[in-house]
Order: structure tokens, then sequence, then C-alpha cells
């Protein structure tokens, strides 16, 4: 029974749901300050729904290259795999989540105006956006933009919901885009890099083989120039984006500047470090891409500090964190044991 529990958590990635979850929160987030009332149990229902988009996107990635992984010995320990969950189950799940997400969205959220049905476009787009590149990503150089998009429209879903005339402001595009660049880096760049070796005899097609990133008999990594740029040009709009905020009437302390600096700068030298590898070693660069995501996350919960005050801004910061020491047990994890 212990190991099925176990089973079910990593197959929907549970430990790492409170911060890839998120994204209808902040999208709600944005709004404050412009006199809209949002209350606590608004927030969680947005990140319920949050819960769902993502176990939903998990899955059905599980169920789909269920053929492929199983030629990979290093994902021999998923679920679907070694056949502890079934495919009709995870199939099930998946369906649960999309009535989950849509109940949730109906019940609690329903208002008969303009900005309610935005919502409803929005997190349609989002699943099919998702759905095609889990599907057919593999398949695709540059299905990475889906995936990113995907996650990034949920942003607008939990933004829609809570606005009553369906108006958003600057802040919530700034926070769209930097889950759009943050997802797209984690997909394109972190999963390019991370699995050059396996991708290329599983036929794969994706921005990082294409680039001319590979992982020869020897173990060395090579990456280049090419895709290096394009990491860093990734990185370097997220950092202009970070800063945007200050430039459209929002007033920054120098602290909360200075806060924004250091985990901007921590995160482009984690970046190239990643880049500059040249021995291939998955188990590091996972403990590495693991740091960088923890630190990415960190940016829009600083940005949001002049709108939402320090402390709720400090309660996001540390809630991913407290979510991921609470159920990494579940599954036998190490404290940010990567690739869960």
């Amino acid at each position: 029974m212990k190991n099925l529990v176990s089973d079910y958590a990593r197959l929907m990635r549970l430990p790492g749901l409170g911060g890839l979850s998120i994204a209808p929160v902040f999208g709600a987030l944005s709004l404050l300050g412009t006199g809209i009332n949002i209350t606590l149990q608004d927030f969680t229902l947005l990140f319920l729904i949050g819960v769902f988009s993502a176990i939903y996107g998990f899955v059905l990635n599980d169920y789909v290259d269920v053929e492929v992984d199983r030629r990979s010995n290093e994902l021999s320990d998923r679920p679907l795999v070694k056949g502890t969950i079934s495919r009709r189950t995870a199939l099930l799940i998946c369906i649960l989540c999309v009535i989950g997400a849509f109940i949730t969205m109906f019940v609690f959220f329903y208002h008969n105006r303009l900005s309610f049905y935005l919502g409803i476009v929005c997190i349609l787009i989002s699943a099919f956006l998702g759905s095609t590149y889990n599907i057919y990503g593999k398949k695709i150089i540059g299905s990475d933009f889906l995936v990113a998009l995907s996650e990034a429209f949920l942003v607008l879903v939990g933004a829609f919901l809570v606005s009553p005339d369906g108006i958003l402001t600057i802040f919530t595009w700034f926070v769209f885009i930097l889950t759009f660049t943050h997802v797209l880096y984690l997909n394109a760049v972190d999963g390019g890099i991370k699995d050059a070796d396996h991708d290329v005899f599983m036929n794969v097609k994706n921005i990082a083989l294409s680039s001319g990133v590979k992982v020869t008999r020897e173990r060395q990594l090579i990456i280049p120039w090419s895709f290096k740029t394009f990491a860093l040009g990734i990185r370097f709009f997220s950092t202009i984006v970070v800063f945007l905020p200050a430039l459209y009437g929002i007033s920054y302390q120098w602290w909360n500047l200075v806060l924004l600096l250091l985990v901007v700068f921590s995160v482009l030298f984690g970046t190239v470090r990643l880049l500059t590898l040249k021995t291939f070693n998955r188990k590091q660069m996972r403990k590495m891409i693991s740091a960088q995501a923890f630190l990415r996350y960190f940016y829009v919960p600083i940005m949001l500090i002049p709108v939402i005050t320090l402390i709720p801004a400090l309660l996001l910061l540390i809630f991913p964190f407290l979510w991921y020491l609470l159920f990494i047990p579940l599954i036998g994890g190490k404290l940010f044991q990567p690739g869960i």
C-alpha cells in the first residue's frame, strides 16, 4: 500500500506542485491594488485549479511517452513504465483533473460576465497547447513554446476569474511573460541539455539537438554557441522584464531592488555554470537545474512586494518549500532531489 501511494505521488509530481501550480494565483495577485476584493478562499481555489492543470499535464505526458520511457534505464522506476499504475488509470486521472478544474471554476467563480468566459477560454487554450505538446512535442522542433504558452495562459485564467470587468493590469502581463520565459527555458534549455544523451537515440526533435547539443562516447558535453546564445537570450530578456514595473509607476524600496538583483545574478550565475559544463553528468545537472528553478521562482513574489506587501510575499516565497518538505517523504526522496 505504501509503495502504491508513493507511485501515485510520483506520477502526479506531488512534491513539486507547490511551485508548479501557482500560476493562477500569481495572475490574481497581479490585480491587487486595483480595488478588487480577493479572498483567501479565492487564492486557495485558484491554486487548486493550478494543481488540476499541472497533474493533467504531467500524467498525460507519462501516458503518451510510456513506450519511449521504457527504452531508458533511468526512467524504469516511473509507475506507468513498471506497471504499478495502468495507462487506463492514468487516463482516468487526466479526465478527473479536467472535470475538477471546470467544476471549481463554475461552482466558485461563475458570474454571467465577460471576464468569467475569458477565463474559460484561457484554460481551454492552455489545455489545448499543453495537450498538443504532450502528444506531439517530441516530433516538433520548438514545441517548447507551446508548453510555455500553456503555463502562461494559466496566469490569465487566475486574473480573469477574479476580475469583475475583464481588465488586466500591466503587472499581469509582466507575470505572463515571466511565466512563459521560465517554462520555455526549463523545457528547451534545461531539458534539452539534461536529456541530450538519450534524446538523440529516440528520434526526438528539439531545439537543443537541432542546435548541435550532443554527448560524445566519452561523456563529453558539447553545447554550441548558438544554443548558449539562445539560452542566455531568454535569461537576459527575463531580467529586463523583472525590472520593468519600476518604469510603470511601481514604487520599489532600495532593499527590494537589491533583493531582486541578488536573485537575478544568482540565476544568471547558475545558467552560465550549466552552459559551460564540459562533462555530461545528469545527477549534477539535475541539482543545478533544481537550484535555478527554485531561485527563478523568487522573481514574481519579490516583484509583487509593493503590491501585496512584505508578509504575503514572504509566505509566497516559502510556500513551495514547505509543500515540498511535506510531500517529498511520500516518494522516498531527499531534500532538493531533482528529477521527481
